[in-house]
């Protein structure tokens, strides 16, 4: 789970918006005069500081100084006064709260604790910064900076990367921060939770001695022998190892001082020292962990306690649930259920007894569940647990079992044991963070499909909607009067939604519409505006101005390509008739390096061959289709490999083959559906069958089926290239594969491209009659929320609404379009999506790029 969307949840109640940093309080820094010359420059997160004469190198070795709230003030003064005074380029974080956000629990681990960047100019200018300001900081506490090497004992750290924002792609395809290498290629800056030296680069001699002190630091005396990792947080790391004095498997659960702070300011070492006073009031319960031992380590204080043998119990889902088969067999549907409400009563018979000790675990989810062999419970992480008579409110907790404000001490346990009667058989309780009376809905749902008691469910249903008024559940029917209203009450919600008094995004959706993608297909104003116009909701002038000025001067970092950025706003701007803003937008992509892009179609070379030969024909630009021909070829003469490394529609060898097959059909070229097959089978090759013969894509810790990074995306270009080569036995094989995949009963998401919806899309596009597209339209209803008089979707991970295609409601209503409208709706590209004429009164206008 990616761990940026809690960050994302902080500023609005339904939807993921950028955290608020540009509204909290600034540190006081950020206020004091400058000497004539300098430029202060505010940003989101950061406030950079630029002297009169910039001597900053492009890269370098960089000083960060870490701090906490105790800190931050004393450390932000002595920076500020020791840069300006020397000429030295800086920066610094927002204020208190952006640096609270920066240290919390699920804060990336390689960025925490930074709060001042310097850039020296040299290495003589390195060596001063690190002994001065190193004298002026001396003593003031902070969080350890993973990424770097620590300077003595301060609050001093050193790590080699970029000082100027420069990008590459990554081994995966993904644009990165980048850094040269002793060749003066660009390569990736990485900024792993571990300090490391570039091959080409030679640890300066101020640096050597710390390295050395750092090295001093092993686990060579303690009594434990580390065997794995576990699992890690900013907070720390959980490791298994073993007792060397009597040979017995022990867990060690790591606490970085200032680090990994909770809703209530605790760091992670507070909240282990709590865990273990908690551990001894309840030593001797059955199926609590016991506390061995506690210890610190080069400052980091460390937790050991007995191993429980077995699983967490999401693990089981994959293995067990009968819904993710496409037609459930009785018995083992009744199997799976005799086995969770086992499950479920050995969790509350632990939690029973916690509560007995006048203990609130304050943190039950199904991470926190071990599942032992024998099938009986056992609880683990008992950081935020607390005295019942306390009455406190929970601090941290996964958001499918987060208790409301109301509920204290045990009756916070009570909740999430409600949440846990529904999670076991639908997984999807994360949706009360935005309604809880969704319980209702999903109560019948289990009911309709599991031979579950139903007291057991209405016990659940009343103790989570306590004071929530009862609705009518959201419904999707498969008809011509169903459509209409599914239509209309999403549209409405996406119409409701939308901000173009704003100039970061028009429609709320993902979180990487903050990362760049506020104007493509993907996660942009472009993707929800297509979705409206194919599946007839209408067009929206106010709206397609606000994408035509934005594409027009786009933001900095804009993505280039088809789905991330400029290429797919051009498209869609194109075919609402806005053609020069959307030769706008294509004049912004063809003036950079656009040559040295991936082969993705999310955001390489495959969207701007596909885009740009698309308005070659609009306009008759000559310039156009020679751009697009040399995306082709470019892509053509990269050297395959056996294997995608990223396979599926967005990222790997399907979107290549996309490419190759739209450029036969314009070209007759056969040796282009070669390259196509081959792309094809690189994707397939990275893929597996399970048991019932369904095709996914293999990730090796999961398989997909989805649209965009598994099988169904992959059977879409599948089948696009059969129109063509129709004989082929192994993609007839392929396509058989790939429809099981999208027949299952049980998704967790309703998304596009990461769920339900892309199946409805895929099976869509081959037979709407099929019986199981039906079934696909009425199940969309089961993510349905209510969102100011119309229906939305939950975005990725489902804590807040989306409204773009890929994740949210715009996806969905596309998926339905496919299925229901009455010119079925399309991917562009894909199929056969029909492309209305251009209406506008410019005449067909050529390229001219420009300049910046």
């Amino acid at each position: 789970m990616d761990k940026r969307y809690e960050l994302y949840c902080l500023a609005n109640k339904f939807f993921y918006d950028a955290p608020p940093t540009t509204r909290e309080t600034a540190f006081e820094i950020g206020s004091r005069p400058l000497p004539e010359g300098w430029e202060r420059m505010p940003g989101d997160e950061w406030t950079v500081y630029v002297p009169p004469e910039q001597k900053a190198p492009l890269q370098g070795w960089k000083v960060h100084v870490t701090g906490c709230a105790e800190s931050a003030d004393k450390a932000l003064a002595a920076s500020f006064d020791y840069c300006v005074e020397n000429g030295i380029e800086f920066k610094h974080l927002h204020g208190p709260g952006t640096l609270r956000m920066r240290n919390a629990k699920y804060a990336p681990r390689g960025a925490s604790g930074k709060l001042v960047t310097i850039y020296p100019s040299d290495e003589a200018e390195l060596e001063a910064v690190l002994e001065t300001l190193g004298e002026r900081l001396a003593g003031l506490p902070g969080p350890y900076i993973l990424s770097d090497l620590r300077i003595g004992d301060g609050p001093l750290y050193v790590r080699y990367g970029g000082f100027a924002h420069r990008r590459c792609l990554d081994e995966r395809g993904e644009l990165v921060a980048a850094l040269e290498n002793g060749e003066g290629v660009l390569v990736p800056d990485r900024r792993n939770p571990v300090f490391s030296v570039p091959e080409w680069v030679t640890l300066p001699r101020c640096l050597e001695p710390h390295l050395a002190a750092r090295g001093a630091t092993t686990t060579t005396d303690l009594p434990y022998r580390i065997e794995k990792a576990l699992h890690f947080s900013n907070g720390g790391g959980v490791y298994q190892g073993i007792d060397t004095r009597t040979g017995e498997k022990v867990v060690l659960k790591e606490a970085r001082p200032y680090a990994g702070l909770a809703a209530d300011g605790a760091d992670a070492v507070e909240r282990l020292d709590r865990e273990r006073r908690i551990l001894e009031l309840l030593d001797g319960v059955e199926g609590i962990p016991a506390a061995r031992d506690s210890f610190t380590l080069g400052e980091h204080h460390f937790l050991v306690q007995e191993f429980i043998e077995g699983r967490t119990l999401n693990t089981f889902f994959a293995e067990r649930h009968p819904m993710l088969d496409p037609e459930p067999e009785p018995g083992k549907v009744a199997a799976y259920t005799a086995w969770a409400l086992r499950v479920h009563e050995g969790v509350e018979r632990v939690v029973r007894a916690i509560h007995e000790r006048g203990i609130a675990f304050n943190d039950l989810h199904m991470f926190n569940v071990m599942v032992r062999p024998d099938d009986t419970i056992a609880l683990i992480d008992f950081e935020v647990a607390a005295p019942a008579a306390d009455g406190g409110r929970q601090t941290l907790a996964n958001p499918a079992f987060i208790a409301p404000p109301d509920r204290r001490g045990t009756a916070v346990d009570l909740y999430s044991l409600a949440c846990l009667r529904l999670a076991l058989f639908v997984p999807m309780t994360t949706l009360f963070v935005i309604d809880r009376g969704k319980a209702r809905q999903l109560a019948d749902l289990v009911a309709e499909y599991f031979p579950v008691p139903r007291p057991f469910l209405d016990e659940a249903v009343a103790e989570i909607t306590r004071g929530v008024p009862e609705v009518p559940a959201p419904a999707f029917e498969p008809d011509a009067g169903g459509w209409e209203r599914a239509r209309s009450s999403l549209s409405d919600a996406i119409l409701a939604s939308a901000t173009p008094e704003r100039d970061d995004r028009l429609f709320p959706g993902d979180v990487e519409q903050f990362s760049g993608a506020a104007l493509g297909i993907a996660h942009g104003a472009a993707g929800v505006l297509y979705a409206l116009e194919v599946t007839g909701a209408g067009r929206h002038p106010a709206h397609e101005e606000w994408l035509a000025e934005r594409a027009a001067d786009p933001p900095r970092g804009t993505g280039l390509g088809l789905y991330d950025g400029l290429q797919g706003a051009a498209y869609v701007l194109a075919r609402l008739g806005h053609l020069d803003a959307a030769l706008g937008a294509v004049g912004h992509c063809l003036n950079e390096r656009w040559e040295r892009l991936g082969d993705d179609l999310y955001g390489g070379l495959p969207g701007y061959a596909l885009v740009l030969s698309h308005l070659a024909d609009l306009t008759g630009d000559t310039a156009l289709e020679d751009a697009a021909r040399r995306a082709v070829e470019i892509v053509a003469d990269r050297a395959p490999q056996e294997k995608s490394p990223r396979p599926g529609l967005l990222y790997g060898g399907a979107g290549t083959a996309l490419m190759f097959v739209r450029w036969y059909e314009r070209t007759g070229d056969k040796a282009l559906l070669d390259l196509a097959g081959t792309a094809l089978r690189r994707d397939v090759a990275a893929c597996v069958t399970d048991g019932n013969g369904a095709l996914h894509v293999d990730q090796g810790h999961r398989v997909l089926p989805y649209l965009g990074r598994g099988s169904v995306g992959i059977g879409l270009v599948v089948d696009d290239y059969l129109a063509h080569r129709p004989d082929d036995p192994e993609f007839e094989k392929v396509r058989a594969s790939v429809r099981l995949a999208a027949m299952s009963r049980y998704y967790a998401q309703p998304s596009l491209f990461s769920g339900r919806a892309g199946m409805l899309l895929y099976l869509a596009g081959q037979d709407r009659d099929d019986p199981r597209v039906a079934r696909h339209v009425r199940d969309l209803a089961w993510h349905a929320l209510p969102y100011e008089g119309g229906l939305a979707m939950p975005g990725e991970h489902m804590y807040r609404l989306s409204m773009d295609l890929a994740t949210g409601t715009a996806g969905v209503l596309l998926a339905l379009g496919a299925a229901l409208h009455e010119a079925p709706a399309r991917l562009p590209f894909l199929g056969t999506a029909p492309v209305p004429p251009v209406e506008t009164s410019t005449a067909a206008t050529s390229i001219q790029p420009e300049r910046r």
